[in-house]
């Protein structure tokens, strides 16, 4: 059985905005199970500078979502009721949404051939639902504070 990959560092992407700059950190979250999707918000709620921008359970729904307006902070399943995390990286990549922001993979396929393909795609993170829900609250608390040259 190959070992978990640990959570990415942020690769380096010229195109990604300063997040928390300009107001509230804005959070997307794609996620499919109502329960965990709940876990999530509820916990993000407790951060401060941070804004919900609502929630997708499928890819169409999550493209639909994401092309609506600035977003920050995107938080992504790789396993959806229709489509997958995949495609909407691939989606985000051709440049469907060009205000685009970080995204954060969310799974619990945290394969290292997963990982691999979400970053070769555009994210910027790699988590695993199991093990790592304090590291994306950290990371989501992190960009949520303005950084001392905005305050």
């Amino acid at each position: 059985m190959e070992p978990r990959p640990q959570a990415s560092q942020p690769a380096p992407r010229s195109d990604a905005p300063d997040v928390g700059e300009h107001g509230p950190l804005r959070v997307v979250i794609v996620e499919d199970s109502a329960i965990i999707r709940a876990r999530l918000e509820e916990a993000l709620e407790d951060i401060d500078n941070l804004t919900l921008m609502g929630h997708a359970e499928t890819e169409t729904e999550a493209m639909a979502l994401l092309d609506r307006g600035r977003w920050d902070l995107l938080i992504l399943d790789l396993q959806l009721k229709q489509g997958n995390g995949l495609g909407v990286l691939k989606a985000l990549r051709g440049g469907v949404n060009k205000a685009r922001g970080k995204v954060a993979v969310f799974t619990n396929y945290a394969f290292p051939q997963y990982r691999d393909r979400s970053l070769a795609l555009g994210a910027d993170y790699f988590f695993d639902k199991a093990r790592e829900l304090p590291r994306i609250l950290k990371l989501a608390a992190d960009l949520a504070t303005p950084s001392p040259a905005a305050a």
